[in-house]
Parts: C-alpha cells; sequence; structure tokens
C-alpha cells in the first residue's frame, strides 16, 4: 500500500500497488484514513535524529541508521523491559566486525 501526495510521480503505481493521495495543493490534507502524517512524522524523527546525534550519515551505513530508526519507532508503543528483549533478541548469533581504521570513508551524507 502505498500513500502520498498528489504529484506526478506516484502515477503508475496503481499499477503494482494499492495507492491512495491526497491533494495538499487544494488543501486536501486528509481524505477519509489516507494522509500523510505517520511518514511525515517518522521523517521528522529521523531527520531529528541524524543532525542532532549523528550529525553525518556514510552512504555505505545508511541502512544502518535506518534499521535503528526503524526498531526506535515500531517499539515506541512498548515499555522498556519489552524494547530491551526485542534488542537483545536482535543481536543474538551476531558478530560486531571492524575494519581497518586507516579506511576513508567515500561518501557522506550531511544533514538531511
Amino acid at each position: 500500500m502505498s500513500i502520498g501526495i498528489e504529484i506526478l510521480s506516484y502515477k503508475g503505481l496503481d499499477k503494482n500497488f494499492f495507492h491512495c493521495n491526497v491533494n495538499h495543493g487544494k488543501n486536501k490534507y486528509v481524505r477519509g484514513d489516507v494522509h500523510t502524517n505517520t511518514v511525515e512524522n517518522y521523517f521528522s524523527v529521523l531527520k531529528r535524529g541524524i543532525n542532532g546525534v549523528y550529525h553525518y550519515v556514510g552512504e555505505q551505513h545508511l541502512h544502518r541508521y535506518l534499521s535503528e530508526f526503524n526498531f526506535k519507532y515500531n517499539g515506541r508503543k512498548i515499555n522498556d523491559d519489552e524494547r530491551s528483549t526485542l534488542a537483545l533478541r536482535g543481536i543474538e548469533g551476531k558478530r560486531l566486525m571492524y575494519r581497518d581504521s586507516s579506511e576513508k570513508e567515500t561518501t557522506t551524507i550531511r544533514g538531511i
């Protein structure tokens, strides 16, 4: 399912996805259960986290930052004990590997 604003980029999505839109250009922000508030809220939290905590994100690690924010967002309604248990289950069987610190990062994404 895809929900978005009414712009040309979304044309054609209807062929492969159930797609609804709202037309902000006509001051329409909600149509029944269709709105963009959830994704705008998520992106706002992600943007504040990257700009306020990490300051920049290397392209090769972007998926890790997104996974962290997905975990935080999806666990926002559970208590700290449940969230900690989920985090510990998620690291089970994984090993943290360090690379040579002399390797340079090639691309960074500064402030989204």
